[in-house]
């Protein structure tokens, strides 16, 4: 992938074609390096998983737990392949809790125009773990699974050892950029904390779990904000 302007590129004598976009090992890549276009369509598909499960969300005889487990296991992996390497943004983020909180809806068969709050919802179904937080979870696993690798281009990469410069102006969020302001971190203090798999799985845990009181939170979801354990 290339993220400068370029008019063509020949390999082998032939002509490659230039596009946009291209889907790859079932994620989509943009020529402008972000993961907007690939977090967009992966809600897509999970609308769609939703959409096509309407028979069981209207089958009175299903339990509440059995069908909000079928939202786990059917819908939210769907939107979860490959967040391990997305780099969120504010407004992804937002995103990601609007559509989750509309698979709640759906499940419970509560329109939008419904006098009902976000904060009932969630209150009903009691979700053990927000998405964003599933995400923040798989993103800290698959750090401390390359940090713990012998050096490698993936990790080379990842802690930004690479040729070249920014941009001049307002820079753009980083995938490190996450996984610092969660942890409230170091890079240096990072590489001491991953050694250990045991000790690192736990401080993801503590980091991604679930704050109860929402309202303390401020946040419908209770999804943690920049967790810390030191």
């Amino acid at each position: 992938m290339c993220t400068e302007e370029l008019d063509e590129i020949i390999l082998g004598g032939n002509k490659v074609e230039i596009v946009h976009d291209f889907n790859f090992l079932g994620s989509r890549i943009d020529d402008n390096g972000t993961c907007k276009g690939e977090i967009v369509r992966r809600l897509a598909l999970g609308r769609a998983a939703v959409t096509g499960l309407n028979k069981i969300w209207r089958d009175k005889a299903i339990s509440l737990l059995t069908k909000s487990q079928l939202m786990k296991v059917l819908v939210f992996p769907v939107v979860l392949y490959g967040s391990e390497s997305w780099t969120i943004t504010k407004g992804m983020r937002e995103r990601i809790d609007s559509f989750e909180l509309w698979c709640w809806r759906r499940l419970l068969r509560v329109p939008w125009t419904a006098h009902r709050t976000n904060i009932s919802i969630v209150e009903q179904i009691k979700p053990s773990l927000p998405l964003e937080a599933q995400i923040l979870r798989q993103q800290l696993n698959f750090f401390g699974h390359i940090m713990r690798a012998d050096d490698s281009l993936e990790k080379s990469l990842m802690v930004g050892m690479g040729d070249g410069s920014r941009k001049r102006g307002r820079p753009r969020a980083r995938w490190m950029d996450g996984v610092k302001q969660a942890t409230g971190l170091t890079l240096d203090r990072l590489r001491g904390a991953t050694r250990s798999r045991q000790d690192w799985r736990i401080k993801v845990m503590v980091i991604t779990r679930v704050e109860h009181d929402s309202t303390a939170q401020g946040d419908v979801l209770g999804t943690p904000r920049g967790s810390r354990w030191f």
